[in-house]
């Protein structure tokens, strides 16, 4: 019989001669693990969501962190107008004690003229300036509520014309106290502290509405949502927020 008629015959009873070249054929048209085309599909999608996921949720994070890098900003402001506040206060009440007992005739010529009364009322005055700083100082705000942040910068722009007041009366009752160099530097430094809470309690809202346009825009808001991302309220502006106090004022006599 002839060879090639034999071969021809066992090609056509055992069309696949090696199983393991069969299994392979078979599965190799399936591709992705065997799935099928809609199998790939599939795992594209899931790949693509999971991508997504990941990439909005660490982007949500990073947002998150600014807001409260920005807050802690505007805490260091307050906190250092805190702290000048209370050094004007013990810089006055050194210098009367200074007054009295170098100048002790100008202190009882004064006495005669009621301005005694004036030097007296003064450190009243700056010691409950003091006292109001050192409660502020033991109060955080909660960045979270709305309502406690307007009460504490309410309570602050409160000691702030406190502290306006009480200076006008020191003036009244020791003029000398306008020359004096520590004073002159207070001043500068309250004025700046005065633009640097301004200025980042407005860094603070463009940062916090960044983050709140993201979690309230769709997908983000998905994703806020099953999450647990919250908007963050805003500084809301006080009357003649506009524009910074005039200090020059609390060292004119």
């Amino acid at each position: 019989m002839d060879l090639n008629t034999n071969a021809n015959n066992q090609n056509v009873n055992n069309p696949n001669p090696n199983p393991m070249n069969a299994a392979l054929g078979g599965n190799a048209g399936k591709g992705c693990f065997g799935l099928g085309k809609m199998g790939c599909i599939g795992i594209a999608v899931l790949a693509a969501l999971a991508m997504w996921v990941y990439s909005g949720y660490n982007g949500l994070v990073t947002q998150e962190e600014e807001v409260k890098t920005a807050w802690s900003q505007v805490e260091n402001q307050y906190q250092r107008r805190i702290d000048l506040i209370k050094n004007v206060a013990a810089s006055a009440k050194k210098y009367a004690k200074h007054e009295q007992g170098t100048f002790q005739g100008v202190t009882n010529a004064r006495a005669r003229t009621n301005v005694g009364g004036q030097a007296e009322q003064a450190d009243q005055q700056m010691q409950a300036v003091a006292a109001t700083a050192d409660s502020l100082a033991n109060v955080k705000m909660d960045p979270n509520n709305a309502q406690s942040m307007q009460a504490y910068a309410a309570a602050q722009d409160k000691m702030l014309e406190q502290a306006r007041l009480a200076i006008n009366v020191v003036h009244e009752a020791y003029p000398e106290l306008k020359a004096d160099k520590l004073f002159e530097n207070l001043q500068v430094q309250l004025e700046g502290t005065e633009n640097r809470v301004a200025t980042e309690r407005k860094k603070f809202n463009e940062t916090a509405q960044a983050y709140n346009t993201n979690i309230r825009k769709f997908p983000g808001n998905i994703l806020a949502k099953f999450f647990g991302f919250n908007e963050r309220p805003y500084f809301a502006a006080q009357a003649g927020a506009d524009k910074a106090p005039d200090l020059d004022t609390l060292f004119d006599e």
